[in-house]
């Protein structure tokens, strides 16, 4: 049941633009520089920027110029990021106000009305940024809570005003807010963590997939407390699993090896750097009824082990590798492939002949054939042949507008190696 909450106080309420364009804070672009904005991408880079009109505040909704004076849309304005505007709307005669935030919150919430992914779970993404039209703004429900992170100055801006909005189309028990990103410094704005209305989370809020069951802690966890994205994915590596021996690398709370438990595998190893998180995954392993037997957890340094488990001649049916983002910026890009080259490289050398590969990148500078490339490299290194038995993604509830593709940032193989 929803919670009866005192509605915030908004302590700034931005206002439609119903006066002239000569005094409304504008961004004016340089000449041939509007066509990324044409083909309806999100993003104004500071390079696109010729001039920046009537002294516009972070956040505030600023008209997008033309060099010729023509309004292509309004956007969010954020002087000191490398993105200073991020996209409200490319309609001209659109007011951003709240009713503009209710019918992108309305448009989100309809697209995931009937997703099959979403029919056996109570976890799920119901707002995906730049995706549904909500640059910098995350929704997450964990059973009857929502987690907010905001990453821009746009949305922080209409922070109380989405809050309010959140409470009126969406039951729950309380909003907690997990915009605790170093992105936000960017922003000008500080990480920030806290409760916005209803009642705080508990320690931890159980979820489900399908028949798997998970503890989540939304105020400390990854990300807004659980790699939703996975779910799907999950599922699959769970599908390939059955009587096998599974090593889980970068395993979290355990998300991979649970799945994979529910559909059969003999027997799972689960790897992480934070004995936390394994903690963790013991107490789902307990939770989804079964033997502690069935799971040894290991905490360390992901390429140590994977090392030590290759000199000890250590093989298994399956393995999971799922590390965290190694490419922040395009600047990390090289470092960072050569970490997913050593990964996958260690991964292959761990699998008995005809084993399975279950490799993932949440690098969005990370391009799909060049993760491909670095795995094809790593499997011929390691004196393997590998064959794509499936290519993976994010979970429906993560859709992609075609017009970001910066938004297809997972990828996934799962691979034969022989």
């Amino acid at each position: 049941m929803r919670a009866h909450c005192r509605r915030m106080v908004l302590l700034h309420q931005p206002t439609p633009f119903d006066f002239g364009l000569s005094i409304m804070p504008s961004v004016v672009l340089k000449a041939g520089r509007d066509k990324a904005l044409l083909r309806r991408h999100p993003w104004i880079f500071s390079g696109a920027i010729a001039e920046v009109r009537n002294d516009p505040k972070p956040g505030d909704t600023v008209a997008l110029l033309s060099s010729r004076g023509e309004t292509l849309g309004w956007g969010a304005y954020s002087p000191t990021s490398g993105i200073p505007v991020r996209i409200w709307s490319f309609n001209p005669g659109e007011h951003i106000d709240p009713a503009f935030f209710h019918q992108r919150l309305a448009a989100a919430l309809g697209r995931r009305h009937d997703l099959p992914a979403l029919r056996q779970t109570n976890a799920m993404r119901l707002v995906n940024a730049e995706s549904d039209g909500l640059p910098g703004l995350i929704v997450d429900r964990y059973g009857d809570f929502l987690v907010v992170q905001i990453s821009a100055a746009g949305p922080e801006l209409w922070r109380a005003t989405l809050v309010d909005l959140l409470n009126d189309n969406v039951l729950n028990a309380g909003i907690w807010e997990r915009s605790d990103l170093e992105v936000r410094r960017k922003e000008g704005l500080q990480p920030r963590t806290g409760l916005l209305s209803g009642r705080e989370p508990p320690p931890l809020v159980e979820i489900h997939e399908g028949a798997v069951r998970f503890l989540v802690d939304l105020t400390q966890g990854q990300k807004t407390g659980f790699y939703l994205d996975q779910r799907h994915n999950r599922a699959r590596v769970g599908a390939h699993a059955a009587e096998g021996d599974l090593l889980n690398v970068f395993a979290y709370s355990g998300g991979f090896g649970l799945a994979s438990l529910a559909q059969g595998a003999a027997r799972v190893t689960q790897v992480d750097a934070s004995e936390p998180a394994l903690a963790l995954a013991r107490q789902n392993l307990a939770l989804n009824g079964h033997e502690a037997t069935r799971a040894e957890h290991v905490t360390g340094n992901a390429f140590d082990i994977l090392r030590r488990l290759r000199d000890q001649a250590a093989r298994y049916d399956m393995v999971v590798l799922d590390p965290p983002k190694f490419a922040e910026t395009a600047a990390h890009l090289p470092k960072a492939s050569r970490a997913y080259k050593d990964v996958n490289l260690l991964g292959c050398q761990l699998l008995r002949p005809g084993g399975l590969l279950c490799t993932f990148s949440c690098s969005g500078h990370l391009t799909t054939d060049l993760f491909r490339k670095i795995v094809a490299d790593a499997a011929l290194d390691a004196g393997r042949q590998a064959v794509v038995l499936e290519r993976l993604g994010a979970d429906a509830d993560h859709p992609v507008n075609l017009a970001f593709p910066e938004g297809e940032y997972l990828k996934g193989l799962i691979c034969r190696v022989d």
